[in-house]
């Protein structure tokens, strides 16, 4: 199992940035993984169940078990999970990760390290060789929403408002561009095209709409960096 880590730093205090990812309510606001997170009332240890909408009409659920938490005397906490899906129709089968909350002088250091088991065989792994890169985009993109929430006061919703509209704008100024040089023939109208979608992907987002780019998505330190199965044992 190779793991996703992500990281981001929030300019707010830890309390306030826990209690915004572990209220189930809180975190579907800004999770985009997430379409529903209900808990098992009586649960212990705590378990929840969720659902994804994948395709229009079709939700794949699965069930989080936590796993233990710990507070330092330097102000952090930890955070584990264990999660997975008895849906056949989930490429997830079973996994585990953490979630870290690291005061700094800066901001909070509010990262994630998981890993998890494709099912389906052979079929799963190369199927997960796409579906692993876009998960991570989008817990990137994800962490960047709550950043934007708790520092900027930008509610969830809106922030997903933002990127719908950055996107369409940019996805328009692609078209047009090639609509311009397809007038100059089918070679200019390629390389407009091409010259045009370079730019929208390279253009910097505006400060109010998430970007998986601002996220940290490599370790910087053996701490942060180490597997969903030891922080398992808290």
């Amino acid at each position: 199992m190779s793991g996703i880590y992500v990281e981001t730093l929030i300019d707010a205090p830890v309390e306030r940035i826990w209690r915004a990812t572990q209220d189930p309510g809180a975190h579907r606001r800004w999770d985009v993984r997430f379409g529903r997170i209900d808990p098992v009332p009586g649960s212990s240890p705590a378990r929840f169940r969720y659902a994804t909408t994948v395709l229009p009409g079709v939700e794949i659920g699965g069930y989080g078990v936590h796993a233990g938490e710990r507070s330092r005397p330097d102000g952090s906490r930890t955070s584990a999970l264990r999660f997975g899906s008895d849906d056949p129709r989930s490429l997830i089968a079973a996994g585990s990760g953490y979630w870290r909350y690291v005061p700094g002088p800066a901001g909070v250091r509010f990262l994630t390290g998981y890993a998890y088991t494709p099912r389906w065989g052979r079929p799963g792994r190369l199927v997960d060789l796409a579906f692993r890169p876009l998960f991570g985009w989008a817990t990137a993109w994800s962490f960047d929403r709550l950043r934007l929430w708790l520092e900027r006061g930008v509610p969830p919703e809106r922030a997903r408002a933002n990127a719908v509209r950055e996107v369409t704008l940019r996805a328009l100024a692609v078209v047009g561009v090639a609509a311009l040089g397809a007038v100059a023939g089918p070679v200019t109208a390629v390389v407009a095209s091409l010259a045009a979608t370079t730019g929208a992907l390279a253009l910097p987002p505006r400060p109010d709409t998430p970007a998986a780019r601002r996220c940290r998505r490599h370790p910087p330190d053996r701490l942060a960096a180490r597997p969903p199965s030891v922080l398992e044992r808290l």
